[in-house]
């Protein structure tokens, strides 16, 4: 792995801090400008009715931005983890939503059901909408290919009721959904059967896709690989967890991000290349506490943007890190 050029972190920078808990975020360029997407909660890191989800935007690649757009659920559900897709000319924000119980009473994975809001130049949004065949999903990141899109949705064998506790994590499935207009999904596959959490795809032109899967419990995080029609699944176990993963290609590399906890007490969001299924740690970014979740946009084969939270600092606030390659 010498050859593998070296990465430099030419600054990192806090752009949104409401005073609020800013977290998980995405990076996307549509329609010439610069879109960020993170969750805001005047409660917290957990699941509250008083979260909403912050579009931002940025005509000066990342040098400054402004708040383009924002929404929440409907009053009982708790909004996190938003994500974009571009798809049939449209920007798509997703976002996973627990129904928030009772107080005193266990959230269950079954109540889950996806949201998005979509425009189409990025000043005129529509929704949130519910995405129709997501209940009881745990969305996460989208992709597309050709002309369908493609959905990370994780969910309990048979949906028995329940959320938490070793016994439930052996039976939460990696779900890969399907959808023909980013709106209305259907199951297409199983990319993991068991420990099942936040996955990220990447789609090769001949249709193949590679994903990272998190890792849950006593499963570390997995490189998982399938080509068309997606019924046989390649899966290499890694020798960590990657917390909120990010996968995407820079040039003609596979750059992965996420947090990183081999250390006690010492969870950093931390780059690597991935060559041959295995990960090479290249950069840590300064993070602490509550962090990771990046958004990678190259902005040409030798720099790029990357978004993440972290709580490092006074608040837990969105930072940008500019890179590039030596």
């Amino acid at each position: 792995m010498t050859d593998l050029p070296q990465l430099r972190v030419e600054s990192v920078r806090k752009i949104y801090d409401d005073g609020h808990h800013n977290a998980f975020t995405d990076l996307c360029r549509f329609k010439g400008r610069i879109y960020l997407t993170c969750r805001s909660c005047p409660d917290g890191h957990m699941v509250f009715t008083s979260s909403s989800i912050v579009v931002l935007v940025s005509d000066d690649d990342g040098a400054t931005w402004e708040k383009v757009f924002s929404f929440d659920a409907p009053p009982d559900r708790d909004t996190r983890d938003p994500h974009f897709l571009i798809f049939r000319d449209q920007l798509f924000v997703y976002t996973g939503t627990w129904l928030v119980p009772p107080e005193g009473e266990q959230r269950d994975l079954n109540d889950h059901l996806g949201y998005a809001a979509w425009t189409a130049d990025g000043v005129s949004w529509n929704g949130p909408r519910s995405l129709e065949g997501t209940y009881g999903h745990y969305i996460w990141r989208a992709a597309a290919h050709g002309d369908k899109a493609y959905l990370c949705a994780r969910r309990r064998r048979d949906f028995p009721p329940g959320y938490d506790g070793e016994d439930g994590h052996k039976i939460v499935e990696g779900a890969m959904l399907e959808s023909d207009d980013g709106l209305i999904w259907r199951y297409c596959t199983l990319f993991t059967e068991d420990y099942g959490d936040e996955t990220a795809f990447l789609f090769e032109p001949d249709g193949s896709v590679l994903a990272i899967a998190r890792g849950l419990g006593p499963c570390t995080a997995r490189v998982c690989r399938s080509a068309p029609p997606y019924d046989a699944w390649i899966r290499t176990d890694l020798d960590r967890n990657v917390g909120g993963p990010l996968l995407a290609q820079w040039g003609d590399r596979y750059l992965v991000a996420g947090r990183k906890s081999l250390e006690p007490n010492k969870p950093r969001t931390t780059l690597y290349w991935l060559v041959d299924d295995q990960l090479c740690e290249i950069a840590e970014l300064p993070s602490d506490g509550d962090n990771s979740y990046p958004g990678l946009l190259p902005l040409d084969d030798r720099r790029a943007l990357l978004s993440y939270y972290s709580s490092h600092e006074e608040t837990t606030s969105i930072y940008l890190a500019e890179l590039e390659l030596t």
